[in-house]
């Protein structure tokens, strides 16, 4: 393999978590660097897991993927008849608002709030600046032209997430608070020793001003290299806020629904559904963690919510799929399901959703 052509393969192995020997991993398992607690149904007291799921694939799977895949060639760059967004200074009341940046990075405006989802500005989701997936859209909202922003939702550490250079711009600028699972912010606070950060676990909830934020469980897991896996947690979130609840999920495979019912049951209804569709082939490898676009339509139906909206899709190439065939197959499988394609939208970079008023 030439030397360029291992260094991308070794980021995309870093991005992936994916660890490069069986000894890196043993010498791992002895302590965790990210957090220190009692053990749980989900925290082994090293890592944490997901209970009766399915365990990440391993280095051979990887290998396997990326020497014997056939991945669909993606453009080099894409504009966005949407980009840039000039969002409003504030969104009050119940209104919600929604406008996309890309990839899993939102901005949710609602009750004089304004949340960032996984925010992540740099031009490439990897470890290395000079190698690993690259942005094929510009952010659809300039960083300059960001509203004040009050809280950072974090879902997990994989680098299309946790994005620690993106993290410092915010801190300079607009000093949010990021609210993320358990480990997180040790990561954070090693780069950005001054970042507000307050942590959950599954079941935990946070309050700012008129919104809780709640941590429930999803079916992922975290690595930032390859002898770190799963020593911070993942978590999807439920926002309840003056406009009604808003179930939000940063990655997760479907795990048999029970993200979703899980959240029906111990929230009820929901305003809005902000789901992943993206990254989801070849399925035998990406199954377990990603869901695909039919599993997301799935997962909306039954959490009952009244919309849905589509993200992780058309901004870094992570995996097999082309970039616009999350959109073409949610469409499809919403048609062969019955239900109205004004309820899951996927939304492109830069497109804002002004989610219908309350009835």
């Amino acid at each position: 393999m030439k030397r360029r052509s291992f260094l991308k393969f070794t980021a995309f192995a870093a991005l992936l978590g994916i660890g490069a020997s069986g000894t890196a991993m043993a010498v791992a398992r002895n302590s965790n660097r990210y957090h220190s607690g009692p053990v749980s149904d989900h925290f082994d007291g090293t890592r944490f897991f997901n209970p009766d799921g399915a365990d990440p694939r391993g280095f051979s799977d990887l290998l396997r993927w990326k020497f014997g895949g056939t991945p669909a060639k993606w453009p080099a760059s894409v504009k966005s008849p949407f980009a840039p967004a000039r969002p409003e200074p504030r969104v009050e009341g119940d209104r919600l608002r929604v406008t996309m940046v890309g990839h899993a990075t939102m901005l949710i405006q609602t009750a004089g709030l304004n949340i960032l989802t996984d925010p992540v500005w740099s031009e490439r989701a990897s470890p290395v600046a000079f190698a690993g997936p690259k942005r094929v859209t510009a952010p659809g909202i300039a960083f300059e032209d960001l509203p004040d922003i009050d809280i950072v939702l974090l879902s997990h550490n994989h680098y299309d997430h946790l994005d620690l250079v993106t993290l410092a711009r915010l801190r300079m600028a607009h000093d949010p608070l990021v609210v993320t699972p358990l480990g997180n912010d040790t990561i954070i606070r090693a780069h950005v020793p001054t970042m507000r950060v307050m942590t959950g676990d599954w079941g935990d909830a946070i309050k700012s001003g008129p919104v809780t934020v709640h941590f429930e469980p999803c079916h992922h897991w975290s690595a930032r290299g390859i002898n770190d896996r799963s020593m911070a947690l993942w978590a999807a979130f439920v926002l309840e806020t003056p406009g009604g609840k808003i179930l939000h999920i940063g990655d997760t495979g479907f795990d048999k629904g029970r993200p979703y019912k899980n959240a029906r049951e111990r929230h009820g209804k929901f305003r809005a559904a902000i789901l992943p569709v993206g990254a989801y082939e070849p399925r035998w490898f990406m199954k377990d963690q990603h869901q695909s676009p039919e599993e997301a339509i799935d997962g909306f139906l039954m959490s009952g919510a009244d919309y849905a909206l589509g993200h992780h899709w058309g901004t870094f190439q992570l995996t097999d799929e082309g970039r616009e065939a999350p959109e073409e197959l949610l469409y499809e499988k919403l048609a062969e399901k019955g239900v109205a394609k004004d309820r899951f939208r996927p939304l492109h970079v830069g497109e804002a959703w002004d989610f219908p008023d309350l009835a």
